[in-house]
């Protein structure tokens, strides 16, 4: 009898380590990554892990432009992950009943391009989160070069930084706070962001600045903006990203109901992808997870996030060279087990 007990305790550890191993954040050791840089021709890569909701690991491998070794304070450029602080810091206001999602926008803001077309009154901040305004990414993109309407606003998805740009005047006009006060007092202070920026300015030392690099690993002239933009340009740290990444997958900074409402299907982009708002949402992952997923990539500059809120593990990671889409994709895979190899069969 008591040699079965001991085998069922046995039977039973091997259980639940192995349940353990599948669900836990796995790094790639230092050689590996450094291989990576070097085979990839990118100077540096930032990678934070967050594991049973905490923190885990802050990893920083390569050199800077200016030629020092990356560190977790290093500011990087994050191109599009500046949508999810405005998601974050819009759906703030929404959980403290100061903002609704679906309160059309014209009642606080109208493009001058769009003023004649009466499909103006139909944008909502819904639309704007879940990508489905109808404008193009950027204006220029378009035949016209001006802000236009290719299809009706709510009818289906496509991509669009423009529309976040309509939700920051919309935001700035209600409120008449820039921009910038918005992010520092909803997003950055609450969330120990203390070394990110929206704008380039005279608290950024050049000298923890990643740059930006090419496909060989060459330095672009970068241009720092010094005009606020609510879907390019954050300048942030990967500590700081971080951090923000623990609040969320903790649900510590959003009303629950909210959270709920960020996290269901709002637009489809694909079979097996969906956008909720502001996120890419995964469902039916193994072990029954769902994830939400934000990329950025501009010239020189790539970055992600990866979210598992229900085994509470994440992934973060920045680089600064043009060839970093693929570290950070190739990442996914290397340390969030099953469900990120789910992920990456996805795209």
């Amino acid at each position: 009898m008591k040699r079965r007990v001991l085998l069922f305790f046995a039977l039973f550890y091997v259980i639940v380590s192995t349940a353990q191993h599948n669900t836990s954040v796995t790094t790639p050791d230092h050689n590996t990554i450094n291989e990576w840089l070097l085979n990839n021709n990118v100077p540096a890569i930032a990678i934070a892990t967050i594991e049973n909701g905490k923190l885990n690991h802050l990893l920083s491998y390569g050199n800077t432009q200016g030629g020092l070794p990356a560190k977790s304070n290093t500011i990087f450029d994050v191109a599009s992950l500046t949508k999810t602080v405005t998601t974050l810091l819009t759906l703030k206001l929404v959980g403290n009943g100061s903002w609704d999602l679906d309160n059309p926008l014209f009642n606080y803001w109208i493009d001058p391009d769009v003023k004649n077309d009466s499909l103006h009154k139909k944008i909502t901040t819904r639309h704007v989160l879940s990508h489905r305004t109808g404008f193009a990414n950027w204006r220029w993109m378009h035949q016209t070069k001006k802000l236009t309407f290719e299809f009706e606003p709510g009818s289906k998805f496509q991509y669009s930084g423009e529309g976040f740009e309509y939700l920051r005047k919309a935001l700035e006009n209600r409120f008449d706070i820039p921009f910038e006060e918005l992010a520092d007092s909803l997003v950055f202070k609450p969330n120990k962001m203390n070394d990110s920026y929206l704008v380039w300015n005279e608290h950024i030392d050049s000298v923890r600045f990643a740059g930006a690099h090419d496909k060989s690993g060459n330095a672009y002239d970068y241009v720092k903006s010094f005009k606020v933009n609510a879907a390019d340009n954050l300048l942030t740290t990967i500590e700081d990203f971080g951090n923000l990444g623990v609040n969320i997958i903790n649900r510590q900074y959003l009303d629950q109901n909210v959270y709920d409402e960020m996290i269901s299907q709002q637009s489809i982009v694909r079979e097996g992808i969906n956008f909720g708002l502001g996120w890419i949402v995964f469902n039916d992952l193994p072990n029954n997870e769902y994830a939400l997923f934000n990329a950025g990539s501009d010239i020189g500059v790539n970055a992600l996030i990866v979210l598992l809120p229900k085994s509470k593990r994440g992934l973060i990671v920045i680089t600064n060279g043009d060839n970093g889409r693929a570290l950070a994709m190739k990442t996914i895979g290397e340390t969030l087990g099953e469900a990120g190899k789910e992920i990456l069969g996805r795209f």
